[in-house]
């Protein structure tokens, strides 16, 4: 089979010959060429087509199918040469071969990549990898600086050289097969590397450099802090500023013990000079008992500063606080008396004698106390007696205090001035009675007396303090008695009978120029009775009854009594009194009523 028409495509055959002006193709695959000058030509096909124009050759062109093959060919089935469609393009030139794989070059890569820089990028033109490497280094600038004193945190630093690491891997992978751009020779790129190195190793010595300045301005800072508080501190009351001080002694402490080698640390010295100077203001200001607490404290501070880190200072506060503890006591010695319950500050002087006992102010205690006993024994006989007496007393309580905290002779000499303090209050005690009686205080005076009078049987006094307590007791319910002062009188030339009609015994005493006491009997055969106007009428008036009585004699003038029950009766003690005149004798019977009583 073939085509007929123009410029058709070629099926079973092509054209035999070119047309008349026109070269003639080749003979296409469906059969034989017809001879130059026929028309198509194929097994069984037509014997000459009619004559066509010729036509002129089309341009290059793709070729399609039916399009034109070539200039001056016709038309072909694909895969055609002339005549048919264009051959495929040519293939691409081959790549040039990969340069072999060079160590030394992966080596340099990767240590130029460990700058942080990202040179090792840069030389085998990866921007990308550049850009990434700039950044990162920059974002670890940005963190680090300014420096401080903790740096940059682990986790910052640890991220970057993993980073590092990766970029010098990844950098020595891509190196392996790949040119640099510069430098020519791999030794040459792995020297520069080495150099580089130098860039994140002085960035490292830099940045400490600049992080320990940072520390020890921080150091400076917190020196400058703990002296403030010290400063801060300053004139006020030790119970008040310790928490101040105890601050700044833990900042000084701190920088010394953990920053020993920063400069705050070697100006702790002098100001561990000036901290305890500030403590112990109130001795300079010769407030010694104010001193004691801060000085006690000062010596305090060696155990959680060291010894070695007062150095001098450890034994300064020693001679300070004895000073203060001597001063102190001393002046509380001059006070002492039976309201403090020690007798006396002893905690100041005994504390002087056990913390320092062969200091100079130990030595002066004893001296002291006997002085102040001497001078306070001397009151006795002024216009205060007890007072005097009570502090004549609590210096020998303490004293005696004080001579068990003593040692050698100084607690014997204690002891001796604590006897002689006794001797002094036994005296004193009587005085400071009568002065009590003479100013009207009867009820003070009373156990005054009677407490004197029990604890000093044997002294000269005991008589006249026993008639002291009779004319007390008296005075309380009679108070016109207490104008007569006992004396040791007894006796006179006016006869007095005392008789007890009562089932109890009963005490009489009496006071007025004499003073004196005695004890009836109970009267076995007596009772109450109803009524006071029955008792009147008939008190000690039976007639054969036997009464306990007892006759003294007194001098002419007013006698005072007072019926006193003896024993548990529930009685009720009565007074009374009256005037003695010469020439006559007396009568008292005493009774019960419904309370006691009588005349």
């Amino acid at each position: 089979m073939s085509w007929d028409g123009q410029n058709g495509a070629g099926g079973g055959g092509g054209y035999g010959a070119p047309p008349p002006g026109g070269a003639g193709g080749p003979g296409g695959p469906g059969g034989p060429g017809n001879p130059p000058g026929s028309g198509y030509g194929s097994p069984g096909g037509y014997g000459a087509p009619p004559p066509v124009p010729p036509v002129p050759p089309a341009p290059p062109t793709a070729g399609g199918y039916g399009g034109y093959g070539a200039p001056a060919g016709g038309f072909g089935p694909p895969g055609s040469g002339p005549g048919g469609y264009l051959p495929p393009p040519p293939p691409a030139p081959p790549a040039a071969p990969k340069p072999p794989a060079d160590a030394l070059r992966a080596v340099a890569v990767g240590l130029l990549n460990l700058s942080g820089l990202g040179l090792g990028y840069a030389f085998m033109r990866r921007w990308l990898g550049l850009a990434i490497c700039l950044i990162a280094t920059a974002a670890l600038v940005v963190v680090a600086l300014p420096a401080k004193p903790d740096g940059v945190s682990g986790g910052v630093l640890a991220g970057y050289l993993a980073f590092l690491v990766l970029a010098a891997a990844h950098g020595a992978w891509r190196g392996l097969r790949t040119r640099l751009s510069w430098p020519p020779l791999a030794p040459v790129a792995v020297v520069v590397g080495l150099v580089l190195l130098a860039v994140p190793a002085g960035g490292v010595v830099l940045y400490d450099n600049a992080r320990d300045n940072a520390t020890q301005k921080m150091l400076l800072d917190r020196l400058a802090a703990a002296d403030s508080k010290v400063t801060a501190a300053k004139g006020k009351d030790f119970s008040s500023a310790q928490p101040a001080y105890k601050s700044a002694l833990a900042s000084y402490s701190d920088l010394k013990k953990h920053h020993s080698g920063s400069k705050a640390a070697k100006l702790v010295p002098a100001r561990l000079q000036t901290f305890y100077s500030t403590v112990a203001a109130p001795f300079d200001q010769q407030q010694y008992c104010d001193a004691i607490p801060p000085l006690k404290y000062l010596r305090t501070v060696p155990d959680s500063f060291g010894k070695d880190g007062v150095g001098s200072l450890a034994t300064w506060p020693d001679d300070k606080l004895a000073t203060s503890l001597y001063e102190c006591g001393v002046v509380d010695l001059q006070s002492t008396d039976q309201s403090t319950s020690s007798g006396g500050d002893e905690n100041d002087l005994g504390e002087l004698l056990t913390t320092f006992p062969q200091s100079p102010q130990a030595a002066k205690v004893e001296p002291a106390v006997s002085s102040t006993i001497d001078k306070a024994a001397k009151a006795i006989g002024g216009s205060d007696p007890c007072g005097a007496t009570q502090k004549v007393t609590g210096l020998g309580s303490f004293a005696t205090t004080l001579s068990g905290k003593a040692h050698g002779s100084a607690a014997a000499a204690l002891a001796k001035d604590s006897s002689r303090a006794g001797s002094h209050v036994e005296s004193g005690t009587y005085a400071c009675g009568v002065h009590q009686y003479k100013s009207g205080d009867f009820d003070t005076a009373l156990t005054t007396m009677n407490d004197f009078t029990g604890k000093y049987p044997h002294d000269k006094n005991n008589a006249l303090a026993h008639k002291f307590a009779i004319a007390a007791e008296i005075a309380k319910e009679e108070a016109p008695a207490g104008k007569h002062v006992p004396t040791m009188a007894s006796g006179g030339s006016i006869k007095l009978i005392v008789s007890n009609d009562s089932p109890d015994p009963v005490q009489i005493l009496y006071t007025g120029k004499v003073t004196g006491s005695f004890t009836l009997k109970a009267c076995g055969s007596c009772h109450a009775y109803s009524s006071e106007a029955s008792a009147q009428g008939s008190a000690c008036q039976a007639s054969g009854k036997h009464y306990p009585e007892k006759t003294i004699y007194l001098p002419t003038g007013t006698i005072y009594f007072l019926h006193k029950p003896s024993g548990d009766s529930g009685a009720t003690s009565h007074a009374d009194s009256e005037t003695l005149r010469s020439g006559s004798y007396y009568t008292d019977c005493a009774y019960t009523v419904s309370s006691y009583g009588g005349f």
